[in-house]
């Protein structure tokens, strides 16, 4: 050892035995401390003093008092108080808060991170089952599971824990398979189906799209919108999808054939959120969809026979308006079982409406709890409880218990202990923008405007946790499927955080950088209903896929950038809002398959156009299609043979308007004649206004324009498209008898409370009123940064719950 060393310890050794005569000469121990004084002096086991040359003196006890007198009698007391913090922050121990001098193992003040690793767990262990669930790891564990071992553990005793065999730090596995480019607009909706094939987005570009979540090819698109898509929805029985736009119409289309089910027209203001119900009562079924006019609105339909739906053409709605222009509704969230749904708005109210009953659904509880608006809300993933987020800078977490909805106040200024204040803490008003839960329902996660997530207890409130690495506001909170404490969230940062919200740490993180443009903020991100792929989407129109191991050679042949040249062609539009392309006269889910373009529209290689549904087994020559070259050089992709193939009337209409707009009266040109493209652009724009995209020519944006009809040629046989796979039949009828059971254990506990005696009402305290904010959803509104309206009225009072009691109480008898 070194003697530096030695000496060190020596002096640590004597300036100890120094202290502790402190401490018991203040003790009870009195003759024992002048003892042990005296023994010090006469040993010579004192401090030691050192003169100017080297030279060591012996001191005595007076000398070393008067030398150091900030050493009280409680000066060693007060280190061994402060050891245990310090060490905590380090090390956590395995009992919190707990701090002991003779503590052992991780509550050790000795222990070390090293120490406490232990190697392996005998197989005695895996095998061992409490009440017929397996033990808890030992004490610092934190290496991987042998897998082996696991399984046999599971063959000797029963099931296993999943942490066991998926620990949290396998998700650092995620890579990215895909980035690819398929809007030409900002993606803020995005959603997986029900069978985790397919992911399916809706964006500010008109269009929804379907993808294949396995080799990330671009299936079909979904044209219909006037107005940008503001959210979308898939039934359970993973056979409709719905989308609502700011143009406040719903639409509602067959995900198998992709054919148009039904246009729904009853809403007034742009649509904010689109649900369907969980619950089958019979053969009624409800898609849901909420509104800024104010209204929720319950749709019911029917099915006819597999694959067909009926829709009734009005809906049961809840005009939910207090004041003009206030009562915006803007999120809602369904309970497990569907029984209940649960609706916020911008008039700071929170409203519950039950599904079932004699006239169908109808409110139950209308609460101001909030003094700001509700743009956040979600149910938990068992029982009668929700959170609310609000802009007031507060979340609630709702229970019904005893007749009545109550809610516990979840402070977003609120801080870990120990943390010190700051002065800008005071003047930072600090919002909600998202809300979540975990699996387990024990933790409840907020996302604050200070670019931090917090984790609060969901029976008690308590702050436990705070994730720190964003470093813009996050409007995506997604737990995991089945994995406890797993969170994914994604803000405008365009950074995508795994994170193990228990240990306060990412376990995987991911940058969007775009080359050329910084980094794409990310809108949406969703896990698969399985748990082993994520997908996201940002404001550049990219999607993009995560998953384990490495991309498929499929997924690495395809081309970062995947349109239809259909895509953006203008539409014709009914009376009752249903479209056909203006160029084939044609509904779309009815024309042949499209070609597959890049971003500037030009077509790819033939052995790329194999990938488009219905062109598999086509012909070499049917993968080409045809170009024609306009007057200022621009390459156009044509779906019509070449001359002398005959042109439609309505080709010919399109070049007589584009000559007359210029001045040209003559007669129509002829069929051979192609007119130029800007002339087609403008004269084809569905719309008189434009709105200013990524690529324009006149005024249509997007990929380019085709002339001429689809290809005649009657020898040319298209394959009969199911896009998208229905459910195995054993897995259908499972999640049936699973959302069955849901949703009557949530009305039998319902009316259990119903049932119970109220107890005295606590009124909560409210944090004071604040800025307004009116517009669309939360990510849009952070994206057009609109000027915040402040207000000081207070709107109407929720009614008091024994009145709604008795309004609903004789239903809910009929629906038994």
């Amino acid at each position: 050892m070194d003697i530096g060393v030695l000496n060190n310890q020596t002096s640590v050794t004597s300036e100890l035995y120094f202290l502790i005569a402190k401490f018991l000469a203040a003790g009870p121990c009195q003759e024992t401390a002048n003892m042990l004084r005296r023994e010090l002096e006469n040993s010579k086991a004192l401090p030691k003093r050192l003169d100017w040359q080297g030279n060591e003196h012996e001191q005595t006890f007076e000398e070393l008092e008067r030398k150091y007198p900030h050493i009280g009698p409680t000066y060693l007391l007060d280190i061994c108080h402060r050891i245990g913090p310090i060490l905590d922050k380090e090390i956590k121990p395995s009992v919190p808060g707990v701090t002991s001098l003779l503590g052992a193992g991780r509550q050790s003040l000795l222990r070390s991170a090293d120490g406490l690793q232990q190697q392996s767990i005998h197989i005695v262990q895996y095998g061992t089952r409490q009440h017929g669930c397996p033990v808890i790891d030992p004490v610092g564990f934190t290496k991987q599971h042998n897998l082996v071992r696991v399984l046999q553990g599971r063959e000797i005793a029963g099931p296993l824990q999943r942490r066991q065999a998926v620990p949290t730090r396998l998700y650092s596995k995620q890579q990215l398979f895909s980035r690819t480019l398929g809007h030409l607009s900002a993606v803020y909706c995005l959603l997986f189906d029900r069978s985790g094939r397919y992911v399916i987005t809706g964006a500010d570009d008109l269009l929804v799209k379907i993808w294949s979540a396995i080799d990330g090819r671009l299936l079909v698109t979904l044209r219909g919108a006037s107005a940008e898509i503001t959210d979308i929805a898939v039934n359970t029985e993973n056979s409709l999808l719905a989308a609502g736009s700011i143009d406040k119409i719903l639409r509602v289309w067959c995900l198998q054939t992709t054919a148009p089910v039904a246009v729904l027209t009853g809403h007034t203001g742009m649509i904010t959120s689109v649900h369907f119900c969980p619950l089958v009562r019979g053969n009624v079924r409800y898609l849901v969809s909420t509104s800024s006019d104010g209204s929720v609105s319950f749709w019911s339909y029917s099915r006819l026979c597999p694959g067909k739906y009926t829709f009734l053409p009005k809906p049961i709605q809840y005009n939910e308006r207090m004041r003009p222009g206030q009562a915006q509704m803007i999120c809602a969230s369904f309970s497990p079982g569907g029984m209940f749904l649960a609706a916020g708005s911008a008039d700071h109210h929170v409203r519950v409406y039950l599904m079932v009953g004699e006239e169908g659904p109808h409110r139950i509880l209308e609460n101001e709890a909030h003094s700001d608006r509700v743009d956040s809300i979600q149910w938990a993933n068992h029982g009668l409880r929700f959170i609310s987020g609000s802009k007031d800078g507060t979340a609630h977490i709702w229970h019904f218990e005893r007749q009545r909805w109550s809610s516990l106040q979840l402070v977003m200024s609120s801080k870990m202990p120990g943390t010190p204040e700051l002065e800008d803490d005071s003047k930072q008003k600090l919002k909600v923008s998202m809300v979540s839960w975990d699996s387990s329902d024990k933790w409840v996660i907020t996302a604050v405007s200070d670019h931090t997530l917090k984790v609060w207890n969901s029976e008690t409130g308590v702050l436990v946790q705070v994730l720190r690495g964003h470093k813009d506001e996050v409007f995506v909170l997604e737990a995991h499927p089945f994995d406890k404490h797993v969170l994914l969230s994604a803000g405008h940062d365009g950074q995508i955080f795994i994170w193990d919200i228990l240990a306060g740490s990412p376990v995987a993180s991911f940058q969007n950088l775009i080359e050329g443009q910084g980094h794409g903020a990310v809108f949406d991100a969703k896990w698969s209903p399985d748990g082993t792929m994520l997908a996201a989407t940002d404001s550049h129109g990219h999607i993009l896929l995560f998953g384990f191991g490495a991309p498929t050679d499929r997924l690495r042949q395809l081309p970062s950038e995947l349109f239809f040249h259909t895509d953006y062609r203008p539409l014709i539009r009914d009376s009752n809002h249903h479209v056909l392309d203006e160029q084939t006269q044609t509904a779309p889910h009815l024309m042949p398959p499209p070609f597959l373009v890049d971003i500037d529209g030009n077509p790819y290689p033939p052995y790329l156009q194999r990938l488009v549904p219905g062109r598999e087994t086509c012909r070499g020559e049917q993968l080409v299609p045809n170009i024609a070259v306009g007057a200022g050089g621009q390459q156009e992709v044509i779906e019509g043979l070449p001359a002398p193939e005959p042109r439609s009337n309505i080709d010919q209409m399109i070049e007589a308007l584009a000559n007359r707009q210029y001045g040209n009266d003559q007669s129509p040109p002829a069929a051979s004649q192609q007119p130029a493209p800007s002339l087609l652009r403008h004269i084809a724009s569905p719309r008189s206004g434009h709105r200013v995209g990524m690529r324009r020519s006149g005024d249509v944006e997007g990929v380019r324009q085709s002339s001429g009809n689809w290809q005649r040629d009657g020898n040319i046989s298209w394959c009969k498209r199911t896009l998208v796979r229905n459910l195995d039949a054993a897995m259908l009828r499972n999640m049936r008898q699973r959302l069955m059971a849901l949703g009557s254990l949530e009305l039998e506990t319902y009316r259990r409370e119903q049932r119970r005696r109220p107890v005295a009402e606590v009124q909560p305290v409210l944090p004071e009123p604040v800025g307004c904010n009116q517009g669309v959803s939360t990510r849009r509104q952070h994206r057009s940064g609109g000027q915040r309206t402040q207000h000081s009225y207070r709107t109407r009072a929720a009614r008091g719950e024994q009145h709604l009691a008795s309004e609903f109480e004789a239903s809910l008898d009929v629906a038994s």
